[in-house]
């Protein structure tokens, strides 16, 4: 629900394909519209702690007259890699780290939301998903959800994502990606036509520059092949 100040407010019980053990209520989300004729629509997705808010207003500036920006705000939970302290997170994250278990259930949850907040786009405006750290995290996650057909958890994934951007994050799932796509020839398919953006500082001192390296690296031998990583000094 859209009320007057461009803002959507949602919450989400995600029940996947068992029972829900987990209710997520999702923040505020906010919108900024296009200025000109709209062309695309974008989710973009705010790092750990953060929200909707402080993006929407950035982007807000950008001269990019033809996309309509869509800032959700993560459900507020308690993440491991904060000894428990509850904040807005999009999952739960115990390390910043290849080798750290994924909250699967999390990740299925945010990247369904953000699938429902595509869904009532016009047929004719192109879709993507793009994000900060975290939020970078969960969008290379739905990349690879659109690219298989379907969420962790087996139900299909409904939107047909035409880009992803990803500025300082990580791969979930990177061990298992390239034996799930070289599964399908569909999967394959779909995976080698979505262009996917990436950059990372080489001084990042939360998400380490070789994260992101290696999660480009580990999207590529899985069949991405539309994608770029560009590397920025400090």
């Amino acid at each position: 629900m859209v009320n007057e100040n461009g803002e959507v407010t949602s919450s989400l019980q995600y029940s996947g394909s068992r029972p829900a053990r987990r209710n997520f209520e999702f923040g505020r989300t906010y919108v900024v519209r296009p200025k000109g004729k709209h062309q695309a629509t974008v989710v973009w997705l705010h790092g750990l702690g953060d929200n909707g808010s402080s993006w929407s207003q950035l982007l807000e500036n950008l001269p990019l007259p033809n996309i309509k920006w869509i800032c959700p705000t993560a459900p507020t939970r308690p993440v491991a890699l904060l000894g428990g302290f509850p904040c807005t997170a999009w999952s739960d994250v115990g390390e910043i780290s290849e080798d750290s278990p994924d909250d699967w259930e999390g990740l299925d949850a945010s990247a369904a939301h953000i699938a429902n907040l595509l869904s009532t786009e016009p047929a004719d405006v192109k879709v993507a998903i793009g994000g900060f750290s975290m939020g970078a995290a969960t969008a290379l996650y739905s990349a690879t959800c659109a690219a298989l057909g379907q969420y962790g958890n087996g139900n299909a994934y409904p939107i047909n994502l035409r880009a992803v951007v990803g500025l300082s994050g990580w791969l979930p799932g990177s061990r298992s990606l390239r034996s799930k796509v070289e599964g399908s020839h569909e999967a394959a398919r779909r995976a080698a036509s979505l262009p996917i953006f990436l950059c990372h500082g080489t001084s990042d001192d939360v998400v380490p520059y070789n994260y992101g390296e290696k999660s480009a690296h580990s999207l590529n031998t899985a069949g991405f092949r539309n994608l770029i990583f560009k590397s920025y000094e400090g």
